[in-house]
Formats: C-alpha cells, sequence, structure tokens
C-alpha cells in the first residue's frame, strides 16, 4: 500500500468518525429517544445535596434529590433519581422526561386526570 493510499484511508475513517460523533451529539443533546415517566411525590423520600466545592457541580445546582418509584405509560415501574432546586409539594403527581444516559431531563406537574390509565391504576385518586 503506498503513502497516499494510507493517507485516504486514514483520511475516510477519521471523517467517518466525525460523522459519528456529531449524529451521537445531535441525539445526545435533542432528547430524543426520551420516555415519559409518572410519580408522586413523597418527602420522606428527599434527600438534601450539597455542593463538592469544585469546578464542577455534580448535582447541577440542585439542593434536593428525590428516588422515587416512576411509571411509564404501560404502568411498567422504574426507580427514578431526579434534583430539584427546592422541596415539592407532598402527593403531588409529576411527569418526568427520562432519557438513557442522561437520566431526568425535565418534570412538571400534573394532575391525577392527566395520567395515564395504566398509571391511574397505580396511585389514589385524590379526594376534593
Amino acid at each position: 500500500m503506498t503513502k497516499k493510499e494510507t493517507l485516504r484511508i486514514i483520511i475516510a475513517a477519521l471523517a467517518v468518525l466525525v460523522a459519528v460523533l456529531i449524529g451521537f451529539g445531535t441525539w445526545f443533546l435533542s432528547g430524543t429517544g426520551s420516555t415519559y415517566y409518572y410519580t408522586q411525590i413523597d418527602n420522606g423520600r428527599i434527600r438534601e445535596v450539597s455542593s463538592s466545592g469544585g469546578v464542577i457541580d455534580l448535582h447541577g445546582g440542585m439542593s434536593y434529590s428525590y428516588t422515587l418509584r416512576g411509571y411509564d405509560e404501560n404502568g411498567n415501574d422504574k426507580e427514578i433519581t431526579f434534583g430539584t432546586s427546592r422541596e415539592l409539594k407532598e402527593k403531588a403527581f409529576l411527569r418526568l422526561t427520562v432519557m438513557p444516559v442522561r437520566g431526568v431531563l425535565e418534570w412538571s406537574e400534573v394532575n391525577y386526570d392527566e395520567l395515564p390509565a395504566a398509571v391511574q391504576g397505580k396511585y389514589t385518586a385524590p379526594e376534593f
């Protein structure tokens, strides 16, 4: 193999590697492939986290961490940990956007009647 052919192969391999890295980065940052999970706040499952004081804040500036059982739209369960900047309202229902590798991307409070039917069966309807 000549030097010219070897150089072409190296350049082609680097181009493929760059394309793969750009594709993965775009997918990773876009939230594509995320799943909704639903949970109910239990303030007995909260812990306060503190900054390690280093240059990189591993908790993203969040002061609290919840570890709760969440359910997807089919009722399949998963233990999920996510951070918040404040203690959340006891018994509130949340919809969590969860992505493999990245974890919880965002959460929002929802009403009981907004939960999928399979998830409603896991919780008691609130009384008004």
